[in-house]
């Protein structure tokens, strides 16, 4: 990643959650993102950053270059010290300030503040429905699944997440490796995901909670049969390969 490093935009900084007001704007930040309260605690959040782990706050300036406000925010813990890696927890940027590559910047951020401390995977859950994420994780990044867990939050009661159930993909980053697409005589098979299964679950629920069990049902199976993802296309959704 390092050859194609977002540069950031003016007016726009990341910085640590040093003061208690800082911590209650990202908890504020995170509830607008997912639709809830307390989905992510200021005390919680506190603690963490208290204790040594990532905790920012993505500002932006107003126009005039003036006063500033928090738009995004991101959480992560370091995970058992032998395995040398973090878990991203959550990471939010607010509505009117996505598709600008903020998101890149925070994740460029977090892998030049994980590289300090000798961190060297970053780990992750998303929902493998989402396929903007799926894009965004294994092809713009590069990060791996690892593993598909199944309601691995039980139910959610967020705008994002109401009435699904909450079946995550484990990702890996490696944060030294460059993101690679597979080579096409690799994919054996794909996995189709909707384009937009935010709307879907929107318009029609029950197809949207249709396509959960499907994708489920594809992904146990070819991990049985010993496939694992590769990859993903815009066009086809996830990409297998033997493992």
């Amino acid at each position: 990643m390092a050859d194609d490093d977002v540069q950031t935009p003016i007016g726009v900084t990341i910085r640590p959650l040093e003061t208690v007001e800082e911590v209650f704007a990202a908890a504020a930040v995170l509830d607008d993102v997912w639709g809830e309260r307390g989905g992510m605690p200021p005390n919680l959040i506190r603690a963490l950053a208290h204790s040594g782990n990532y905790a920012v706050g993505l500002y932006a300036a107003d126009a005039a270059g003036g006063e500033e406000r928090m738009i995004g925010a991101s959480v992560a813990f370091f995970a058992e010290p032998a395995q040398r890696s973090m878990h991203s927890h959550v990471t939010g940027v607010l509505a009117g300030h996505r598709s600008q590559g903020l998101g890149r910047l925070l994740k460029q951020h977090q892998r030049d503040w994980a590289f300090a401390r000798s961190v060297g995977h970053i780990t992750w859950t998303f929902d493998p429905l989402v396929a903007r994420n799926a894009h965004f994780n294994l092809r713009v990044l590069g990060a791996r699944v690892t593993e598909y867990l199944v309601d691995q939050y039980g139910p959610m009661d967020d705008a994002v997440n109401r009435g699904d159930e909450t079946d995550r993909l484990m990702v890996s980053w490696a944060l030294a490796a460059p993101a690679r697409s597979p080579r096409e005589e690799d994919v054996v098979t794909t996995v189709a995901v909707p384009p937009d299964i935010e709307t879907l679950r929107l318009t029609d629920p029950a197809e949207a909670l249709e396509w959960r069990y499907r994708v489920r049902d594809a992904f146990l199976g070819l991990h049985e049969d010993g496939f694992a993802v590769v990859g993903f296309d815009d066009a086809r959704g996830y990409l297998f390969g033997r493992r």
